[in-house]
């Protein structure tokens, strides 16, 4: 199996030498000098353009939900079953768990309680994790941060939940939280800061579940105290609760038809799909600074490479194409690959809207693809409507290897079984030879306000924290893809329901459950795929707090512990 390769590589800024790889090598030098001056090239539009993937603030996910010791991962495999049955969109999934029972209303405590049932300590392993008080794992924190006198916001954020179940188990009034604990004497190292932070996602929790409890009233007064110690220009814990807050505002404005300042006054609507298309600065700035998606990319066409090495002819179909930075990394593995030399290579781009933006990916693509002396071409089919797509738009030859390449797509059509099943439908038709997915990795489609608003905290707090180590320096980019992305996502979770509830993560194991209705088992990743995503990180900052792990056949992209991404392959059986 052959595995492309940069012996130097210079990707929107960020470069670095990457080392031999065994079994592997060009066997046209002049090709390879050529590669080593065209990525280091300058010409302003291509620069642009080619970095610029598929970047979407995704949320935790599988079992692994999010709330993180310093080396472990808390797990709750109810919340895996749960989803599982609780996808409103995904009835066919009844069948398969039609034993379990929506749950009733819960409490914030009860839905932490379950996020913090299984708790795996240091130098243990996830599925041997020991079961203890969740006060335990507070004191494991404070154990393995002390010596750096300031605490992650993963760590806050367990804290302050963990000692929101304590003072909830008291009695103790939603308005008259203190910092307290049964080991008090443990936070006297903590610095002014983090005791800050505890205390204000204490307020933040509080809050949240008032408002499940439908008491706006008192909800409102604990969120003012929010909006008095937040910031959207804080640290990384005032910035989640700035927009956590802005969303449970938009919440309560929605409940009681009523319009602040804070809430529906604030609310900003964009097409997150059509956002996602665009080249901008702030994305630029993500992609170099910030590991996710040219990790995911980088993998994927390793993935797309290993199931068409014999091929000639490749027709990758791509459900949202975007800025197409992905077939950069494909064009440049399949100018220097030593055997099959290429015939052509057709991208056949779907879009519902924004041709416009399509055809201007094609021409970047084209003109990089003629550099290369690569035949290329981009085939774009328009429908209105994903359920009028069909497998005879695709024009497939019969010598054609096809692939399948999904980023961020399938997410947003989970309100819509239909839609799903037809688009399934379609895809089977085709055949590929194996489908590349990449999603977001989280629990976000939970019926139950309160464990959706816990699932989608712990994540963004990761996401958060990632932004203050990687864009500390670049505060103007940073702001804006919080204040846009960020809470976009933020506020459409937790405020809205129904059909507005257009944003509904589900890990990879749901889609396993689906894509298997259509006969699609998943293939394991090769360790092609693995070792571009590790030697990726090393051109990173920031790069060793980016965590990659195997869940299965599968890769899971996470920041410190907490799952980001889910990178996966499947195919017909």
């Amino acid at each position: 199996m052959e595995m492309f390769h940069f012996d130097h590589f210079d990707f929107l800024g960020v470069s670095g030498k990457y080392g031999s790889t065994k079994g592997f090598q060009f066997e046209d030098h002049a090709k390879e000098e050529k590669r080593n001056h065209l990525i280091t090239n300058n010409d302003d539009e291509w620069e642009a353009s080619r970095g610029i993937g598929s970047f979407y603030p995704g949320a935790p996910g599988s079992n692994q939900v999010h709330c993180n010791t310093a080396d472990g991962v808390i797990f709750s495999k109810l919340h895996q079953e749960q989803q599982l049955k609780q996808l409103s969109g995904f009835a066919c999934f009844n069948d398969l768990y039609f034993d379990m029972e929506i749950p009733p209303f819960q409490s914030c405590e009860e839905a932490i309680k379950k996020l913090v049932d299984d708790v795996a300590f240091e130098g243990s392993e996830p599925n041997d994790a020991k079961k203890e008080r969740p006060y335990a794992g507070s004191l494991q924190i404070l154990k393995n941060y002390r010596k750096s006198q300031k605490l992650s916001t993963d760590a806050i954020l367990k804290l302050a939940a963990q000692n929101f179940i304590r003072s909830s188990s008291e009695g103790t009034s939603s308005e008259f939280f203190v910092l307290n604990h049964p080991y008090a004497s443990s936070f006297v190292g903590l610095g002014e800061e983090d005791i800050k932070g505890v205390q204000l996602v204490q307020y933040l929790l509080a809050s949240a579940e008032l408002v499940g409890k439908k008491q706006f009233e008192r909800a409102g007064k604990l969120l003012l105290e929010c909006d008095k110690l937040s910031s959207n220009q804080g640290n990384a814990i005032e910035r989640l609760v700035y927009y956590f807050s802005g969303a449970l505002h938009e919440r309560i404005d929605r409940e009681t038809g009523t319009v602040t300042p804070k809430g529906l006054g604030k609310m900003q609507s964009l097409d997150m799909l059509d956002t996602m298309s665009g080249i901008t600065p702030d994305i630029i700035a993500m992609q170099k600074s910030i590991p996710f998606s040219q990790v995911s990319q980088f993998a994927g066409a390793q993935g797309i490479l290993d199931h068409v090495a014999d091929a000639t002819k490749i027709h990758i179909v791509d459900l949202e194409i975007r800025t197409g930075m992905q077939y950069t990394i494909l064009m440049q593995a399949l100018a220097t690959r030593s055997q099959n030399p290429l015939e052509y290579l057709k991208v056949t781009a779907i879009g519902t809207k924004s041709k416009v933006k399509i055809e201007e990916t094609g021409r970047r693509l084209a003109s990089f693809a003629r550099a290369w002396n690569l035949k290329f071409s981009l085939n774009i089919v328009m429908v209105a409507d994903i359920m009028d797509l069909n497998e005879n738009l695709f024009e497939i030859y019969a010598d054609e290897a096809v692939a399948v390449w999904v980023e961020y797509y399938l997410t947003f059509m989970i309100r819509r079984q239909d839609i799903l099943e037809s688009l399934m439908n379609v895809v089977k038709a085709i055949n590929p030879r194996v489908m590349i997915v990449t999603e977001v990795e989280g629990n976000h489609n939970s019926p139950v306000f309160v464990t959706r608003f816990i699932e989608a905290l712990f994540y963004y707090g990761a996401f958060y924290d990632s932004l203050e180590d990687c864009l500390k320096h670049d505060s103007k980019n940073r702001m804006f893809v919080e204040s846009v992305y960020f809470s976009q996502a933020i506020r459409n979770i937790v405020a809205t329901e129904g059909e507005e509830r257009t944003i509904r993560h589900v890990a990879v194991n749901v889609w396993k459950a689906f894509f298997a209705r259509f006969g699609m088992v998943q293939v394991e990743l090769s360790m092609s795929s693995m070792y571009q995503a590790n030697l990726l990180l090393k051109n990173f900052d920031c790069g060793s707090s980016c965590t990659l792990a195997m869940d299965g056949k599968g890769l899971i992209i996470g920041w410190k512990g907490t799952p980001i991404h889910s990178l996966s392959a499947w195919k017909f059986r």
